[in-house]
């Protein structure tokens, strides 16, 4: 490799096909393989569910849902790959579910975390744009009922909208909102490009082990009630495994009502094991996450990033893991949450072209059309 300057490496960055390329936000027509609407236009289906449901078994070719305007409550798990959905907009076409951890389902037990979510990605070539994705549980006001959750009870509050669980890989999410409080959205493994979508919650709300990169998104912290900190990502990133949680020319921003500094860019959130009989912390889980050229708003830490507990080798549930310990990485950010005593590591122009897009995700290249 030549040598880089940094002026070179930086003008690298400043060049890579982002805004200035056509997002495919009106994807390329053709027939869609299945169309979901709530009016039963002839030849549709009432859920997604059924539409997914009825793809061939194939899995080598796309197969392309539409669906129309409206409100379609329910839950949703895709297991055949490929499968591409496309809503009518971001204000019209809205996937909400309010299932959430300390909810009894159906079988008479909890759902837990991650049954909560309101569509559950369990296969590779998965495609989403122009549709709001929520989990309509609204843990503020439940909070504020008298004998209502708390955060310490459990952890019965968290509340998936968009979950790509275990064997998703290639996943582009373009244009969408994703909404929910805690555990907004859950990328357990595999790789995933999210461009140009809001995402909102207030606590580990962007979270998993997976290699995911955001590029030009809102991040947008809500108010939590107790406690009043909120952290945006909680990666479980294996030590093996060289990036984790990336965010590239975001916007970190704040509904009304969080305070100034009180957010912090991420925690280490360690996966749990099975050791000598035990559920434990994973020693190899050791999160990775890192913020580039990101504009930051004053409700962000001047600290950054903070530690996180888990469950130790002799069993101790508060076993402390530091920031300091973890993968946390900034690169050229701005505005009023950049600035501060940082316990992360900055990175240097040749380190934050390894996390652009060209490197970042293998012999995968997600296009822009």
């Amino acid at each position: 490799m030549s040598r880089l300057t940094r002026r070179s490496v930086a003008s690298m960055l400043a060049v890579l096909p982002l805004a200035e390329l056509p997002l495919s936000v009106q994807a390329k027509a053709r027939t869609p393989d299945a169309i979901v609407s709530p009016t039963g236009e002839p030849g549709s289906y009432a859920t997604l569910q059924a539409a997914v449901d009825a793809a061939p078994s194939s899995t080598t070719s796309p197969y392309r849902i539409e669906i129309r305007a409206g409100t379609f409550a329910g839950q949703t798990t895709i297991r055949r790959a490929n499968i591409e959905i496309f809503g009518a907009g971001i204000a019209k076409t809205v996937l909400t579910n309010d299932a959430y951890a300390g909810k009894i389902a159906p079988d008479g037990k909890p759902y837990g975390t991650f049954r909560t979510a309101t569509l559950n990605v369990l296969a590779p070539g998965f495609r989403m744009e122009n549709l709001t994705i929520e989990n309509g549980f609204d843990a503020p006001a439940e909070m504020r009922r008298p004998g209502g959750l708390r955060a310490d009870e459990g952890g019965s509050q968290q509340a998936i909208a968009l979950s790509l669980g275990r064997g998703s890989d290639r996943a582009v999410v373009r244009n969408c909102h994703i909404l929910s409080h805690q555990d907004t959205l859950y990328c357990a493994e595999g790789r995933a490009l999210f461009e140009r979508c809001l995402i909102a919650g207030s606590y580990d709300f962007i979270f998993g082990g997976a290699i995911a990169l955001f590029e030009r998104c809102d991040i947008r912290s809500r108010p939590r009630l107790d406690p009043v900190e909120g952290y945006i990502a909680a990666p479980s990133t294996m030590i093996d495994q060289a990036a984790g949680l990336t965010f590239f020319r975001c916007r970190l921003t704040a509904d009304a009502g969080v305070p100034d500094a009180s957010v912090f860019l991420g925690r280490p959130w360690r996966a749990s094991t099975t050791l000598n009989g035990k559920r434990v912390g994973d020693p190899r889980s050791v999160g990775m996450a890192a913020y580039l050229e990101c504009h930051m708003g004053r409700h962000i830490s001047p600290l950054g990033w903070t530690r996180m507990w888990y469950t130790g080798p002799d069993g101790n549930p508060k076993t402390w893991f530091e920031p300091e310990d973890a993968r946390f990485r900034e690169y050229r950010n701005t505005g009023p949450g950049a600035r501060g005593t940082r316990r992360g590591q900055t990175l240097t122009p040749i380190e934050a072209l390894a996390l652009s897009r060209p490197r970042l995700f293998g012999d995968w290249m997600p296009s822009h059309v």
